[in-house]
């Protein structure tokens, strides 16, 4: 890394502020509140077997919209020379959704996951249009120290807010609320607020990338361009032997990463531990993350990208281990801790290394691949965990399945050639 010039500096932290702004809805609504609200507030009557099947399919339907439009609204961005602009826009989206659940009344599930999916979209999308505005905001030297300080920013933020909402939900008269169910509602808008607000430094002081083409064009015509770009890109990718390897190797890896960060919770369930515990862990992940993501930045200046991912690769396959002999909450405190420990790194520096193997001009449309390989990550991972479990017969060995995703994504990563 060299020293950040004054306005690369600006600009960097301006952009990283981003993720302090939208790891709110990640943490508070997407996996603190919003899916206990959702079976016991919205979803009254029904059984548990149904409520779950109702978030499943929301999840499921939002995830699959979002694979299938990211490649195609990134090229979009990249002609339009909008990717800031498209930023903004989904953000807004998001901003409005987190604030909308706050009055949607008891048993109205539908509507519930309809603005939640809704909302679920918008983060996505805007965070394509965000790790597209990396290697525009720092210098390719500096794209490790900038990715690392996102993420870092991201999980205090995230466990900042979150911490104050978990408050308010457990000692509701402290706050004036008549219940923990007001305190969740409010929440909700305090993440609407705590998003739009410290999204400000990045209105105002990233500078939208330059056009790609000066030509007018229709959206239908602009739509029909983007789609040519996306085939182009694809072929590009295929026959770029490196950018495909890495991008099969990411799959697979960051496959086992949300399988056991999207099942951690299911899992300590099935363990007959504690909301309050669930929740500690993930208080314990986030604060933890917050400086160990800012510690790989800086170790990825004499390391690069590709070594520290390795290394939080092995750790990954030691916790699901460990996680088959946990018996106490405090086992499970100690694996949130030491999935803080790399969590953010994992996720920063494959950012970066991505972001040098990819052209500038067209980071919207390869951002956006990457974020269809992300939304169909949590596809092979469940279904090794669960025939894992049929086959062996117990469920703590589950999450044990997840080291083959760990083996054959970290083999793949060592044949990859980080650029210089």
């Amino acid at each position: 890394m060299k020293r950040l010039e004054k306005g690369e500096r600006k600009a960097v932290l301006s952009w990283g502020f981003y993720d302090w702004a939208n790891s709110a809805f990640s943490t508070t609504i997407m996996a603190g509140f919003f899916p206990v609200f959702f079976k016991n507030f919205w979803s009254q009557g029904f059984s548990a077997v149904e409520t779950t099947a109702k978030l499943a399919t929301t999840i499921s339907v939002s995830s699959f919209i979002i694979a299938l439009v990211s490649p195609t609204i990134g090229a979009v961005a990249d002609h339009k020379g909008q990717k800031k602009g498209f930023l903004i826009l989904f953000m807004l989206i998001g901003v409005f959704g987190s604030a909308a659940l706050a009055y949607i009344p008891a048993g109205e599930w539908f509507t519930a996951a309809i603005v939640y999916g809704v909302g679920m979209m918008a983060f996505n999308i805007s965070c394509v249009f965000y790790d597209a505005l990396l290697p525009v905001v720092a210098r390719k030297e500096n794209l490790d120290y900038a990715s690392s300080l996102g993420y870092s920013l991201g999980y205090l933020g995230g466990g900042i807010l979150f911490t104050l909402n978990v408050v308010m939900y457990l000692k509701p008269d402290l706050f004036g609320f008549a219940s923990g169910a007001s305190a969740v509602q409010f929440s909700f808008l305090s993440v609407a607020v705590w998003w739009f607000v410290f999204s400000l430094p990045l209105l105002l002081f990233v500078k939208e990338p330059p056009l790609l083409s000066t030509k007018k064009e229709s959206w239908a015509s602009l739509t029909k361009t983007a789609l040519l770009a996306i085939k182009e890109t694809f072929i590009e990718i295929r026959k770029d032997k490196n950018l495909f390897t890495f991008m099969l190797a990411f799959w697979l890896y960051i496959d086992g990463v949300y399988t056991l960060i999207t099942m951690a919770v299911d899992y300590g369930i099935s363990l007959n531990f504690e909301s309050k515990d669930l929740i500690a862990a993930l208080l314990i992940t986030q604060f933890v993350g917050f400086p160990a993501t800012y510690v790989y930045g800086i170790i990825s200046k004499k390391w690069g990208c590709r070594k520290p991912i390795l290394s939080c690769i092995v750790v990954y396959g030691l916790t699901v281990v460990l996680a088959s002999q946990m018996k106490s909450p405090m086992h499970f405190y100690i694996l949130a801790g030491i999935i803080g420990l790399v969590q953010g790194g994992v996720q920063s520096l494959s950012r970066s290394l991505f972001a040098k193997m990819i052209s500038v001009e067209k980071s919207g449309e390869y951002f956006g691949f990457m974020n269809l390989i992300g939304k169909f990550a949590s596809v092979l991972g469940p279904a090794i965990v669960a025939l894992t479990v049929i086959v062996v017969g117990k469920s703590e060995y589950g999450l044990m399945g997840l080291l083959i995703l760990f083996v054959a994504g970290g083999y793949l990563l060592m044949k990859v050639k980080e650029p210089a």
